[in-house]
């Protein structure tokens, strides 16, 4: 069944977060009507291949003329055409940046799929989307119009004061103008007790709209103390656990539209402001209110842009390596890496030519001895995205590390912390006029590891996703000087992440359980256990050379690289202990397996199945691990097609009969198999063709232990498989043909 299919079955809670992933960059309107051919494409690797990604496009393009071509509803014959036109638009310039778009959502579906198999939420996931969020956002869009719509009344009625003022100005100048001795009339008394009550109720209405202007600025400070502000760092929250695995980040452009129309609002405050200093310089009088309160509400005014202009600066995408899109914050020496910045607001009346400069470990932690610069041009020009409601932002694409040199050459003690254990931090700054208010720009990264060697990009992984799951500090860099523990309930479910990112399919329930007695024993069912920094990534697992998380991330590579169709058949049970192991297979039929990952092995993959004695007795026999070079010789699927054992002379033939707890080995590897066995046909090539087998030698052992199957490498041959057949049938043994 394919992807899109899946996603059309999901309850409705999940279709409704399935619904945030689409929009104008990527409608899902194409989703729908190229959903096999869009799940059959490598957009990930389109990302980092300009080339491939302008093929893609066209290709994508030609499918869209091919669908619209085909449709019967004129309707949507015209919509297909207006989206087609629209995609153009946006990435004929850039078609990596569809590739990264659809990649993205492709990659979150999979994520969706994950959570739906497992039986609840996750506590960071429940967090990040509940009722009383969407309800915030809906309260939230209710105040930002209500202060827009004030604004606008509050023109009108600066509007109503000005035309006002004109028409007592007149009469008054008018009456101004009369000769004196027409002052003392009746008629010019009249007049003059008319000018007062047009003076006075000028007076009021300037106190009036004064006291409007009050409260709306009062409110827009509020707005930005109790709400825009919260909104803000919860989005920056969910950039953190985005980064780690979590839930698609989603929400910026909407957060652009409250600070936009926030920031309008002010702006037209201040020129109201400006208008009604404008008209006290034609007509002021004894205890006019403007010149009183203006100067004090100009003030709170230029401070809230000031201030609300300076927080929309952001980094919407955090530092990361093209080659390593899924573990952002992560850079190497000498790599290239991309990251972008935005400005929320949109201010049609700036300089556009607004320069962010970048700066490397602006402030370091005292003794710090590891120090780096940018090697490459740090200096860009915003710009207006067509494709993003027309923001300010900037991306730099091509900035790269150089480590310091030493005078004495060395560079010295590296202190307590390890390499992925320090912590640096990329700055960005501007400055640019607007409306005669002068704003200085500064925002900084999530903190980063700096590597020097791809072997470190492991424990890099580990202090990414340590700092980001246990503190929403947005630049603590002296983090791991005294690292905080993690509950396991919430670290679980980032481990689980990385498997939905990663390998297609998260963990379930049973598979974190066994985990977690991988790590506490006992232990494992209790949620609330905590888990230090040390015994996740730097002590080794009791009896073995290497961490908790070497093993598990060694696991995740295997299963990318090696193991991906099979993983994501939910074929391998994979974290089950060896007692747990026997104790399944107990009483099953004989010739049942199961697939776990190697305890004792970085990056292995076991099968083990139970076989019977005549007097009944269960024994198990687990198959060397395979490891990723003997995987690179043939898939996982071939392996259990073809494996044979070789036991007391007897004929080589395959143990394997069915999977954990009963499905028939073809039945669930048929369509997965790489290759078909050879047939003995010839062909019009002058060789004869081969197939590698894998083969075991079951060797008897006295001990209680059960035997350990010792595979060959590599695998063998079928004419190396035949020679020993013959041999086997000289040794006449009672159970050769």
């Amino acid at each position: 069944m394919s992807q899109w299919k899946q996603i059309q079955q999901l309850e409705i809670r999940l279709l409704e977060h399935v619904d945030y992933l689409y929009d104008d960059n990527f409608p899902m309107d194409i989703r729908q009507g190229l959903a096999s051919w869009i799940e059959a494409q490598d957009w990930e690797t389109a990302v980092n291949d300009e080339s491939m990604a302008a093929v893609m496009f066209t290709n994508l393009l030609s499918q869209l003329d091919r669908v619209r071509s085909q449709e019967q509803n004129f309707l949507q014959r015209h919509n297909m055409k207006i989206i087609q036109q629209q995609l153009q638009l946006k990435y004929t310039t850039n078609p990596a940046i569809m590739a990264r778009v659809i990649s993205t959502c492709l990659r979150e579906e999979r994520r969706i799929l994950s959570s739906a198999c497992t039986e609840e939420q996750g506590p960071l996931e429940k967090s990040l989307q509940n009722s009383v969020a969407f309800e915030r956002q809906k309260n939230m869009d209710n105040r930002v119009g209500i202060i827009r719509g004030s604004v606008q009344l509050m023109d009108q009625a600066v509007k109503y004061i000005e035309d006002m003022q004109d028409d007592f100005d007149f009469r008054y100048k008018t009456l101004q103008s009369r000769e004196s001795s027409d002052r003392n009339s009746e008629t010019m008394k009249q007049e003059v007790t008319k000018l007062q009550e047009m003076l006075n109720r000028l007076d009021f209405k300037r106190k009036e709209i004064l006291s409007k202007m009050d409260v709306v600025i009062k409110e827009i400070d509020d707005l930005v103390t109790s709400q825009l502000n919260p909104e803000l760092q919860d989005w920056k929250r969910r950039q953190q656990i985005a980064a780690i695995g979590g839930p698609l980040l989603t929400g910026l452009d909407q957060l652009q539209s409250w600070f936009t129309l926030t920031a309008q609002s002010l702006f037209q405050i201040k020129r109201q402001l400006d208008k009604l200093g404008e008209l006290v310089v034609k007509v002021t009088y004894e205890s006019d209110p403007i010149p009183l309160q203006k100067p004090q509400m100009e003030e709170r005014v230029k401070y809230l842009i000031y201030h609300l202009i300076k927080s929309s600066f952001v980094v919407e995408k955090q530092p990361c390596m093209p080659t390593h899109l899924q573990k952002p914050l992560i850079i190497k020496t000498g790599v290239q890496f991309t990251t972008k910045v935005r400005l929320l607001v949109k201010l049609p009346e700036v300089d556009y030519q607004l320069k962010v400069k970048t700066t490397f470990d602006k402030d370091l932690p005292p003794g710090r001895v590891r120090q780096f610069f940018i090697l490459t041009n740090n200096t860009k020009v915003m710009d207006i995205e067509d494709y993003s409601n027309g923001c300010l932002s900037v991306e730099f694409r091509h900035l790269q590390l150089k480590e310091k040199k030493y005078i004495n050459g060395t560079k010295g003690s590296e202190g307590l912390l390890s390499v992925t254990e320090e912590l640096h931090s990329l700055s960005f700054e501007a400055c640019f006029t607007v409306q005669g208010l002068t704003i200085d720009l500064e925002t900084c990264s999530l903190p980063l590891v700096v590597i020097s060697n791809v072997s470190q990009l492991p424990g890099g992984w580990a202090s990414v996703m340590w700092y980001n799951l246990l503190t929403d500090e947005p630049r603590n860099l002296a983090f791991f000087g005294n690292p905080p523990r993690a509950n396991w309930s919430q670290l679980s479910e980032v481990l689980s992440w990385q498997f939905s990112t990663f390998a297609g399919r998260g963990l379930n329930k049973e598979q974190l359980a066994m985990l977690g007695e991988k790590l506490f024993g006992q232990h494992a069912s209790c949620s609330d256990y905590q888990v230090s920094w040390s015994k996740f990534s730097k002590e080794n697992i009791p009896g073995k050379p290497f961490s908790f998380w070497m093993w598990l991330d060694s696991i995740l590579e295997l299963i990318k690289k090696h193991l991906l169709p099979v993983w994501n058949e939910n074929y391998i049970m994979g974290f089950v202990s060896k007692e747990m192991e026997r104790a399944l297979l107990k009483d099953k039929e004989a010739g049942t397996f199961l697939l776990r990952f190697s305890e004792s092995h970085l990056g292995g993959i076991t099968f083990t199945w139970v076989e019977y004695s005549e007097n009944g007795d269960a024994k198990f026999n687990s198959v060397e691990p395979y490891t990723k070079n003997r995987l690179s010789a043939l898939p996982f699927a071939d392996i259990i097609r073809d494996y044979k054992v070789i036991s007391d002379g007897v004929v080589p033939e395959n143990p394997l009969k069915f999977l954990y707890p009963n499905i028939p080995k073809d039945e669930a590897f048929g369509r997965l198999y790489n290759s078909q066995p050879s047939k003995g046909k010839r062909t019009i090539y002058p060789y004869i063709s081969s197939t590698l087998i894998p083969i075991s030698e079951l060797r008897p052992n006295a001990s209680t232990t059960p035997p350990s199957c010792q595979s060959p490498q590599p695998p063998m041959t079928p004419g190396e498989f035949d020679v020993l057949c013959f041999d086997l049938s000289d040794m006449n043994s009672p159970y050769s043909e």
